[in-house]
């Protein structure tokens, strides 16, 4: 399925003037009339929003023999989306990449008038997935018929940038106990030579070095999928096989999200929250945690991350030493 909603059918000049030969500034004349600036702006923006699809779908065919793995996506599969039946719409979220704000405007959508401001909305309670119904509690039928009709989008952002993020969310802040217990201990356990008996039961001083070689161990991988805040999007979203009308960006979060608001026709009365995080990962950050990363380990970590790289078109960081 491609869009139906942000295309634009710009009329031949002859359907325009009804087929008439008319004097060359009429022609002008009228077009310009036709194309307000709001349109143009709109239609420019359809124009990027078609490049990034086009993007995943060569990155896809190039790729076939990684990408679609799986033949069939099972319900399973599809946890992340979240779906919005008022406005027909399916959201996959992305941790990282501003789901909260996201599943908060989900909520106001989906609330019925529950809700009319997103940041009213606490931040644990965008998270409790009773308040969100996620594609994978429908029928097979009724699925198919949602992928099929709804306007389905997604947010992304550089790869590592977000694996950062997600280090520095998960692992140096002291009240995520849950994820040292369940994760630092296990990556302290496996890579860390000699490691204290105390370090050993909390798991709460992973260095980021120990969690890229975490990342990279084909052990890690064999044993269970990688948690959601650090799995790749396309295997959190399986951009292969749902055809996204609309790929987000992190860097250009605002204008991308208001685009879909949009399309969703919610634009007039709803707005993406605008902040600004003073703790946000930023590029410079990213290249500073990267500094004490081998080159062999580096090399491996993107090899893990091609495909978003790749899928997004984001550019190899010129940070990295690559083998």
């Amino acid at each position: 399925l491609h869009l139906q909603k942000p295309y634009f059918h710009i009329k031949s000049h002859s359907e325009v003037l009804g087929g008439h030969e008319f004097g060359r500034d009429i022609i002008c004349h009228i077009l310009i009339r036709l194309v307000s600036p709001l349109q143009l702006e709109l239609s420019n923006t359809a124009v990027l929003h078609q490049m990034r699809r086009d993007q995943v779908t060569d990155t896809c065919r190039a790729n076939s023999a990684t990408s679609r793995k799986r033949r069939v996506l099972t319900p399973n599969d599809l946890k992340h989306l979240v779906v919005d039946e008022d406005h027909e719409l399916i959201y996959c979220y992305v941790p990282k990449v501003a789901c909260t704000n996201w599943k908060r405007l989900m909520m106001v959508l989906t609330g019925r008038g529950k809700y009319s401001d997103p940041m009213e909305i606490p931040a644990n309670e965008a998270h409790v997935s009773a308040n969100l119904k996620t594609l994978n509690q429908y029928s097979i039928p009724e699925i198919n018929h949602r992928l099929k009709s709804y306007m389905k989008f997604l947010f992304v952002r550089e790869p590592f940038e977000r694996l950062v993020s997600a280090y520095r969310n998960k692992f140096t802040q002291k009240y995520n106990i849950s994820f040292h217990k369940r994760y630092g201990t296990k990556i302290i356990k496996r890579q860390r030579k000699n490691a204290t008996q105390e370090a050993l039961r909390k798991g709460d001083d992973v260095k980021f070095e120990e969690f890229v070689a975490y990342l990279i161990d084909p052990h890690t991988q064999r044993e269970e999928p990688f948690n959601e805040h650090w799995q790749t999007v396309y295997s959190l979203c399986h951009p292969c096989h749902i055809h996204y009308d609309l790929v987000g960006k992190y860097e250009t979060l605002e204008e991308d999200s208001n685009y879909v608001l949009q399309l969703a026709g919610v634009g007039s009365y709803l707005k993406f929250p605008t902040y600004a995080k003073s703790t946000r990962t930023t590029d410079e950050m990213t290249t500073e945690f990267f500094q004490n990363i081998s080159s062999e380990h580096q090399t491996q970590l993107y090899e893990v991350y091609k495909l978003d790289f790749l899928m997004f078109n984001y550019s190899v960081p010129s940070y990295l030493k690559l083998e």
